[in-house]
């Protein structure tokens, strides 16, 4: 499972939510960026690159995976598909969404950092951010959540998640 979406959608909050009762291994970018930028090292592609080995590591041995990150070029995209068809993995790809452009500002603002050396981006970073919109043909089929209400796309997701593992028995 990958959740995608632009900074302050609900990404990590969904997470939280339906990692638990999926028992996935929660495979986090920011987590592994911000060790690398205390270091004051240019961290480019290196979280992405580490997060999909790990990614694939876990799916090889029969794990369940929940990867959260902004995924926002079909390149990025493209690794998570490759990982699935590499190690025989389902893929649930997941955009997150906030329709509600003032929601998403407000939860942008409200923000506070969770991660030592992550600094939350602000409004009008989030808003130059790039991110090429999702493209079924190009990049794969995906579920889009839209994140106003986290109980309606936590249900959602768990119930696409359920039903994805089941036709694959």
């Amino acid at each position: 499972m990958v959740l995608s979406g632009l900074p302050g959608v609900g990404k990590t909050t969904l997470a939280r939510r339906v990692v638990p009762p999926l028992s996935c291994v929660y495979l986090r970018v920011d987590e592994v960026e911000a060790p690398l930028i205390r270091s004051n090292v240019d961290v480019g592609g290196l979280g992405y690159e580490a997060v999909a080995g790990l990614a694939r590591s876990n799916l090889e041995l029969g794990r369940n995976v929940a990867v959260d990150l902004v995924n926002p070029l079909p390149l990025t995209r493209a690794m998570w598909r490759d990982a699935a068809a590499q190690t025989g993995a389902k893929l649930i790809a997941v955009e997150c969404v906030l329709a509600d452009r003032e929601e998403h500002r407000r939860r942008v603002v409200s923000r506070s950092a969770d991660l030592e050396g992550i600094v939350p981006p602000t409004w009008a970073e989030v808003e130059a951010r790039e991110y090429i919109p999702w493209d079924e043909s190009r990049d794969g089929e995906r579920l889009r959540l839209d994140m106003a209400d986290l109980d309606a796309a936590a249900a959602s997701l768990i119930e696409a998640a359920l039903v994805k593992t089941a036709r694959a028995r």
